[in-house]
């Protein structure tokens, strides 16, 4: 039993040789594979986590790409009802990588590294469903374009956000776009020209972000959020979510006429039909979460 044993020990040791070799390589292709960024779903919320820390979850072409495929996939599905994102790390977001902006990846490279960042930032808000920042350290530059993109934001009180692109000779002109729609214009401009951070309780005051919280509690005061957004009907909150930003960009009076409209088609939704029936017959709604019309009656 004793050579056995020293056999079978022998043999191992020889395997994890082997293996330490061989598999180092294993080792590093895993490493090289570790996804970009991470999707979860559970009853209806969709997390989505910006997993390079190690770069600070800087938005490489490959990240937004990553991103984007996660926020497509499934997406007129019933069963998605809100979009969660965050970032592993004390750093959601460094912003644009650097080191792909250099003179040496040319100009067609640039192009498309905005063309992809344009249509993400784009895509958060042209999607049917909700999208919550849910942030916990350090946005900056295209980083604070993407909270500033996303319909909610719940950030900490250590979160800090800044657009210093003019501080390395890149001025942020894409962030720009985001955050001007979120924050008053002379906010906007000093964050642009000045490039320091401001902390998350400025963020809150001037609308960059929608609550501050302790640490401790962000993931469950971000949950709760969503959970709430999941008791609603899910083509209302799709039908209502694209009429705001539709009307945002209108002047009032076009807007109005948008929102009435649109307030017509809601009225004309099975679910919007069994939202006031259930009112008057003080019921909760049962909601089909389907785009349909409601019977003639």
């Amino acid at each position: 039993m004793t050579r056995n044993l020293f056999y079978r020990a022998a043999n191992i040791v020889q395997f994890n040789r082997f293996t330490h070799l061989a598999g180092s390589r294993l080792l590093c292709t895993q490493t090289q594979a570790e996804p970009l960024t991470v999707r979860q779903q559970n009853n209806g919320i969709r997390r989505i986590t910006l997993n390079n820390p190690k770069k600070r979850n800087a938005l490489s072409l490959s990240m937004l790409e990553s991103l984007r495929g996660n926020i497509l996939a499934d997406i007129d599905s019933e069963d998605l009802r809100v979009i969660v994102i965050s970032a592993k790390g004390p750093v959601f977001s460094s912003g644009h990588d650097l080191k792909e902006l250099t003179s040496a990846q040319g100009r067609d490279y640039h192009t498309k590294v905005f063309q992809a960042c344009s249509e993400v930032m784009t895509l958060i808000q042209d999607i049917p469903v909700p999208v919550i920042a849910m942030v916990n350290g350090v946005a900056t530059a295209a980083g604070c374009q993407l909270v500033a993109s996303c319909d909610i934001a719940v950030v900490t009180e250590k979160s800090t956000f800044a657009t210093p692109g003019v501080n390395v000779g890149l001025f942020c002109s894409t962030p720009a776009v985001a955050i001007g729609r979120a924050v008053p214009k002379k906010v906007a401009m000093k964050m642009l020209f000045t490039g320091s951070p401001i902390s998350a309780q400025d963020a809150l005051r001037h609308g960059l972000v929608s609550k501050v919280v302790p640490e401790e509690r962000l993931e469950e005061e971000t949950l709760a959020i969503a959970r709430r957004v999941c008791q609603a009907s899910r083509p209302v909150v799709a039908l209502g979510k694209a009429t705001f930003h539709r009307q945002m960009a209108q002047g009032r009076d076009a807007a109005y006429a948008t929102a009435s409209r649109v307030m017509v088609d809601n009225l004309a939704l099975r679910d919007g039909q069994e939202g006031i029936r259930a009112f008057i017959e003080k019921r909760k709604p049962v909601w089909t979460n389907k785009a349909e019309k409601a019977n003639d009656e």
